[in-house]
């Protein structure tokens, strides 16, 4: 999944990326406030780390317009300042979560899972549908208990599909979930990811439906 990073401090910036590309996600990441905010506007993450502290547009103003532009990923706030009534205005303007600096890595990657998860209705850290068990906090995916041995990119893809169980998704979606908006997009990449998914799964998981997509099927209304 894709992840949208406003953060001016250039060690900051550098952690927080390091992190969390070692936890599955793609990283996008801006200095500027005007940047992250046309970013957001116009790209699709699945959910975008933001410090109040920004030049150009402060995070605050960012997040009031993406709201009122009807941008509804969730939003991690970041921040040095300590006044709670700025992390009220924060919550109330939007944020899903708020994390005071200086902070864990741990705790901010564990607060990332857990808005996204949220955010598609899904509480519990653990994905199940049917024989196949995804474990957000691992990044793994088992059959029938048995791990199956995914690349950090065919983890995303299943990942993307399982938290969106139940809705179909194209490959445009797809490509833009599991691709940085700097990456060259090759037409046939979603597709030549899938068939390499499907052919280490023991189970038909995930499903095609010709003209709209790919879905990974409640067992109950699988056709």
């Amino acid at each position: 999944m894709r992840i949208l990073l406003a953060e001016d401090d250039d060690r900051i910036r550098r952690d927080v990326t390091q992190a969390l590309e070692a936890s599955g996600y793609v990283v996008d990441s801006e200095t500027n406030g005007e940047e992250a905010w046309f970013l957001g506007d116009t790209e699709t993450y699945a959910a975008a780390i933001l410090d109040l502290g920004l030049p150009g547009m402060d995070g605050l103003a960012v997040l009031k317009r993406w709201r009122a532009d009807g941008r509804d990923f969730p939003v991690l706030v970041l921040t040095a300042r300590g006044a709670w009534t700025e992390r009220v205005e924060g919550i109330d303007s939007g944020a899903d979560d708020y994390l005071p600096k200086p902070f864990r890595m741990e705790e901010l990657v564990a607060r990332l899972r857990a808005i996204i998860r949220r955010s598609g209705g899904q509480a519990n850290p653990v994905v199940t549908v049917g024989e196949a068990e995804l474990d957000t906090r691992q990044m793994r995916l088992s059959i029938r208990g048995v791990p199956v041995n995914l690349s950090p990119q065919e983890y995303r893809l299943v990942a993307y599909l399982m938290l969106n169980k139940g809705r179909v998704v194209s490959q445009q979606e797809l490509s833009e979930h599991l691709q940085s908006v700097h990456f060259e997009r090759e037409s046939n990449a979603i597709e030549v990811l899938v068939g390499r998914v499907r052919r280490k799964l023991s189970i038909a998981l995930i499903e095609t439906r010709r003209g709209f997509g790919y879905i990974v099927a409640e067992p109950d209304s699988a056709p």
